[in-house]
């Protein structure tokens, strides 16, 4: 038998909710004990973490995962502090940008958010008129990128500073359907594939993610030492930025993964690895700019960093437009290599593994009958595509 010894103190809060508080040692809970009794005999029952704003509770966070994000989600999770700390900057999109920039912009009006809050205070109801006031005065998408944001920050401090946090408000918005994303059918994907076996320049560039379902920073951000032509596998360990630096994160933990190399890609690989103008070493770039010839005969600096608007708009739209195709974004190259497996009868938990899907776990709990390899499963794409 196994005795377990713990020291808690059990109380009913400001709210009258019921509280646990406990302690490695005796010592510790009883001297919270008289300190709870005195503070409830001056009628003061917060504890220290009364004080705490929403702002504290706010900047808590970011210092939290500011080491565990890229730099662009970084980025995107610094605007929390214009939609949730505020002061909010009523007009276009554009003079909120301007004011956060320090550009001078006389008469416009501004609204108090949550920042001086005190999160001991903070409602539910607050919570709703502060999310609603983002709806009406930036947008929907906003909105709801701040309170995933703001629910994050919060549970961060009911972890750390052993608080209760409001609950987030629900029934928000009316769920709307989303619009269908443009892909191309497979019948199209094939064209595209054969005119990029044709390229041998930069056919490469737009045939990847079609065979590898991979991000566009994930692409771009391919290193060699991370394609293995002997093993037949890609490791996807690296994500490259909108500035084209790279980082060692990928977008979720699920997105460090080895993908199956196809045959047709193994061979457009090994082709471009004998004339590709990036040192083709381990520290090479598999996808750098290949710059641009001018009528004077003189060709722009290759083997620099590619970014994405420069792919974007140079190596992936010409290609769809020569070979007569609707433009679709880079990304939903992805959407249709998993659609491909999908239809080419690989199991939904496969298909998420080999992704690098966020949930792939929750998938893989209902799809536990992956019985072949993913190496099977990424060359039947080719059959699909009529290669």
């Amino acid at each position: 038998m196994v005795v377990h010894v713990r020291h808690v103190v059990d109380f009913r809060d400001a709210h009258g909710k019921r509280r646990q508080i406990f302690f490695a040692n005796k010592q510790e809970a009883v001297e919270f004990r008289d300190d709870l009794i005195v503070r409830a005999e001056r009628g003061d029952w917060r504890t220290a973490t009364s004080t705490l704003t929403l702002s504290d509770v706010l900047n808590h966070w970011l210092a939290h995962v500011k080491q565990r994000v890229r730099p662009q989600t970084w980025d995107s999770y610094k605007r929390c502090e214009r939609y949730i700390v505020g002061p909010l900057v009523l007009g276009s999109a554009r003079e909120r940008r301007d004011h956060t920039r320090g550009i001078a912009i006389t008469d416009l009006p501004t609204i108090d958010l949550l920042g001086s809050a005190r999160l001991a205070d903070l409602t539910t109801a607050q919570l709703r008129s502060w999310h609603n006031a983002l709806l009406e005065n930036v947008g929907k998408r906003t909105a709801q990128e701040m309170r995933r944001c703001l629910s994050a920050a919060l549970k961060l401090a009911a972890e750390d500073f052993d608080i209760v946090p409001p609950t987030m408000p629900s029934g928000l918005h009316r769920r709307q359907s989303k619009t269908t994303k443009r892909l191309l059918s497979p019948s199209e994907v094939g064209q595209l594939l054969r005119a990029a076996q044709m390229d041998s320049e930069r056919g490469i560039y737009y045939a990847f993610p079609f065979l590898t379902g991979v991000r566009p920073s994930e692409q771009l951000g391919l290193l060699w030492d991370a394609v293995d032509l002997v093993g037949d596998t890609i490791v996807i360990c690296r994500t490259q930025g909108q500035d084209g630096t790279l980082s060692r994160l990928t977008k979720t933990s699920a997105g460090l993964r080895t993908i199956p190399l196809p045959g047709l890609l193994k061979q457009m690989l090994l082709h471009w690895k004998s004339c590709c103008p990036e040192d083709v070493t381990a520290a090479g770039r598999v996808f750098p700019t290949l710059g641009q010839h001018y009528r004077t005969g003189r060709r722009s600096r290759q083997g620099l960093p590619l970014t994405y608007q420069n792919f974007r708009s140079h190596y992936w739209r010409p290609a769809l437009a020569a070979c007569g195709l609707p433009y679709v974004t880079p990304h939903s190259a992805r959407h249709t290599f998993v659609s491909a497996m999908q239809a080419a009868g690989a199991e939904v938990g496969l298909v998420a593994k080999i992704a690098g899907h966020a949930n792939a776990n929750v998938t893989l709990a209902y799809y536990t009958h992956a019985v072949r390899g993913g190496a099977d499963a990424v060359n039947q794409l080719q059959e699909l595509y009529g290669l």
